[in-house]
């Protein structure tokens, strides 16, 4: 693993690989294991009242003492207190997702906080760039949970962003292994995001039956769907199907919403619901076959990254 590396150097990590913030699978177990494993881990706020993140932070910080992040999805209504919180316990870096990056980033910043923003197209990669974050995620298609509308891909969206973009780039969407992370890197990524893979760890705190069920995914098990309301990426259940077919009536937005009513997310990842439940997970779970400690997952990506590395000449 190169020393010059521009994302190790500016979280101050051990490996350009960072646990992405999800939520209802990546609290402070989650991202303390990936921490104490030589990434980054984070802390996923969007599915925390205030006070439930500040304990985590409390947790994480007893766990370790290594570098770590939380996610603030910007629609998040507490949006205020959250930024508070995160004031408050000095969290070293900040990953801001679904909204605009000028809201929070010179604020965070005042205050000593890394920020790094979410993105799904060169265009909002660009106004990331401008309004001064230290970083960019730019997430493809294939990811799983909220995603961009234009369907741009990892391989195409990479290569797109790093062409327009001075400041660091991490890579996000369908990297689950070594090899993935290698060729999102060759691409022109710094470092790489990865979600789906952490799911299935016995330190994500999404329910069991869930993770069991990103192990048995297949190839074509999930679509991303709700683009009326905001793109998600879900497994295909009972819950999914009635959105096809609401679809299929030419049901207005309202209707769309209406199905979707509140907490769907919680009762299908937390819950294990997985009849009536929002199962948020990328392509990439048609690659995935157990669950194992966060630590073990880290390794073995790095270890492949390694391996095919110094394979590289014979292609």
């Amino acid at each position: 693993m190169s020393t010059n590396n521009r994302i190790t150097k500016l979280f101050n990590i051990k490996y350009p690989l960072i646990q992405a913030g999800m939520v209802w699978a990546s609290g402070w177990k989650l991202a303390s294991a990936v921490s104490n494993a030589g990434g980054l881990g984070i802390i996923g706020a969007g599915s925390m009242y205030p006070e439930v993140l500040k304990e985590h932070l409390l947790k994480f910080k007893k766990a370790t003492n290594k570098p770590f992040a939380v996610n603030v999805p910007m629609l998040y209504p507490n949006v205020e207190e959250i930024m508070q919180i995160i004031i408050e316990e000095k969290v070293p870096i900040v990953f801001t997702s679904a909204g605009n990056p000028k809201t929070w980033t010179k604020f965070l910043q005042d205050h000593g906080i890394t920020v790094v923003h979410v993105v799904s197209s060169v265009k909002f990669a660009l106004k990331s760039q401008q309004a001064g974050v230290d970083a960019v995620v730019a997430e493809g298609f294939e990811a799983g949970g909220h995603n961009g509308r234009d369907e741009t891909t990892s391989f195409t969206l990479i290569p797109m962003v790093k062409e327009k973009l001075d400041i660091p780039l991490i890579a996000a969407g369908g990297i689950a292994t070594g090899r993935g992370m290698l060729a999102a890197m060759v691409l022109g990524a710094d470092a790489v995001q990865i979600g789906s893979r952490f799911v299935a760890s016995n330190e994500a705190s999404s329910h069991i039956s869930f993770k069991e069920m990103v192990v048995n995914a297949q190839e074509g098990d999930t679509k991303l769907t709700l683009k009326e309301l905001a793109p998600v990426r879900l497994l295909k259940n009972k819950f999914f199907d009635d959105i096809q077919e609401l679809y299929a009536k030419n049901s207005s937005k309202e209707e769309l919403q209406q199905l979707l009513g509140r907490a769907r997310a919680k009762k299908g990842m937390f819950e294990g619901d997985l009849v009536e439940g929002e199962l948020e997970i990328g392509q990439i779970s048609g690659l995935i076959k157990n669950i194992k400690p966060a630590a073990d997952i880290v390794t073995e990506i790095i270890e492949e990254f390694e391996k095919v590395k110094s394979q590289i000449n014979q292609f």
